[in-house]
């Protein structure tokens, strides 16, 4: 499948899940509250990394730009309305990163959405519903593959910083990009290179914060369906109370 038919696919999929939302209005909810929770997990697992000066900026670019209950509408109906432009304006290397975006976005959607379909009704205990929720929707293995591909997208995002005279093409693509319509996918890709870029310039920078991000995401998934359901509130409770 070429990467302008995988962008297409996986954007129809992520449409037909926020036309569901629309259409019912009390799964619309529920996905938000499950993307406002991860997204506070996500700042109390990484409170210090977003604190820290080496790793507040990368950390900030994974919570915003794949883990938060941000509306990607505008990004993604860029990339339905234009998907042929990416192999054609953007290097390939860049196109398929792109594609990879797509597709964790699509599964991070379908993920959250199952989630929302188990916590329709609002609770006291936000924690110990989203444990019974992750639980009734298992689909361990799709929870690693979204691991997996965050984390690639990182690795990739690390490599690209490393091709020589890549940054300057992405400046010097910003006019073609704005004028075919890829304003939002332009605006990931610098930040992503230049918040890349910053911690590749310390030996191992990024490889080590994307080996924290792989420890932390696989132990908290090991616990989340292995440990006592108890366990696993508490600690949510201990991780959304860290987060600011």
């Amino acid at each position: 499948m070429s990467t302008a038919e995988t962008i297409r696919q996986a954007v129809a999929e992520v449409e037909a899940m926020r036309r569901e939302s629309r259409d019912l209005p009390e799964i619309g909810a529920a996905v938000t509250r499950v993307k406002r929770l991860q997204a506070r997990r996500f700042e109390g697992t990484y409170a210090d990394l977003l604190a820290d000066g080496t790793y507040s900026a990368a950390a900030r670019f994974f919570l915003e730009e794949l883990y938060s209950e941000r509306d990607y509408a505008e990004r993604d109906a860029q990339f339905a309305r234009i998907a042929g432009a990416v192999e054609k304006l953007f290097p390939h290397d860049v196109a398929d990163t792109a594609s990879g975006l797509a597709q964790l976005h699509a599964l991070t959607e379908s993920l959250d959405h199952a989630m929302a379909r188990a916590l329709l009704a609002p609770d006291s205990d936000e924690a110990a519903a989203y444990v019974r929720a992750w639980r009734a929707v298992g689909r361990r293995a799709d929870r690693q593959r979204q691991l997996e591909t965050v984390v690639a997208i990182g690795a990739e995002m690390t490599r690209l910083t490393r091709l020589p005279g890549l940054r300057l093409m992405l400046k010097m693509m910003r006019g073609p990009a704005s004028a075919a319509g890829l304003g939002s996918l332009q605006r990931f890709l610098e930040s992503g290179f230049d918040t890349f870029a910053a911690i590749a310039r310390q030996r191992g920078g990024a490889e080590r914060f994307l080996a924290i991000i792989r420890e932390r995401e696989e132990r908290l998934m090991g616990m989340m369906f292995d440990a006592e359901a108890v366990a696993c509130g508490t600690e949510l409770r201990r991780l959304l109370g860290q987060a600011r």
